[in-house]
């Protein structure tokens, strides 16, 4: 199996966690205030620094927030940075302005 998909699986369990307090109803919310941190951490470490920054802040909110534990935010991610690529860095010499004069032809 592609990483790709193995990250997928990941994230939709992760998602899972985080719907799992719906299913709790007194105890549901205190567990979103330890879930949010957790799962903050989490999504910077799986979608990198740069991604991550942002990531993390909306993947906290939302795990924190009430009535937001449905929006599954990790497979959501995972589809638009993995799947789409969305955001993905291109090497240097793609960046320059001259860079299809500089190939050389064969």
């Amino acid at each position: 199996m592609d990483n790709k998909y193995r990250k997928l699986i990941k994230c939709v369990l992760l998602d899972t966690v985080g719907m799992a307090s719906l299913a709790i109803p007194v105890i549901g919310p205190f567990l979103d205030v330890v879930w949010a941190p957790i799962a903050a951490s989490i999504s910077y470490k799986m979608f990198g620094e740069r991604k991550g920054k942002y990531t993390s802040l909306i993947t906290f909110l939302e795990e924190l927030l009430p009535a937001t534990d449905v929006i599954p935010s990790f497979t959501i991610f995972w589809f638009l940075f993995d799947f789409l690529g969305i955001g993905k860095e291109k090497s240097h010499l793609e960046k320059t302005p001259d860079a299809g004069f500089a190939k050389v032809r064969q």
